[in-house]
């Protein structure tokens, strides 16, 4: 029934910022855009493998006023440079990519505050 995520969605304080970080940061490309009205523009960023983010301008009369997602991690083949890049693109760094063992499953991860301080995880499984 089921084929996976279709899209997160994100709600944020100031999509444009957003929408640089998704896009030239973390080399995303829009897929689709469409206006909300009153000047609101929503994005979809895929930044490949499926990983399709939602840019939704707070103040859209839709969203949910205080919503966003406890933490998103975006499957990579090598977590530092997904790090580096997405420092270099103005994310703030949570936590340093690692080689942690989770239960069976042996990973490097890394943690980074997105624009609007949502939680990425890069996250290699070795």
């Amino acid at each position: 029934m089921f084929k996976g995520f279709h899209h997160i969605g994100l709600i944020t304080n100031d999509a444009d910022t957003s929408y640089k970080f998704y896009t030239e940061g973390l080399g995303g490309k829009e897929v689709h855009q469409f206006s909300m009205g009153a000047g609101k523009t929503i994005y979809l960023v895929d930044l490949g493998g499926n990983a399709v983010v939602e840019i939704i301008p707070r103040g859209y009369e839709g969203a949910e006023s205080a919503a966003r997602w406890a933490h998103i991690a975006l499957a990579t083949d090598d977590a530092k440079a997904a790090f580096d890049a997405a420092v270099a693109a103005g994310a703030k760094v949570q936590s340093e990519p690692k080689q942690v063992k989770l239960g069976t499953m042996e990973v490097i991860n890394a943690f980074v505050l997105g624009p609007d301080d949502e939680i990425i995880e890069m996250f290699q499984v070795l």
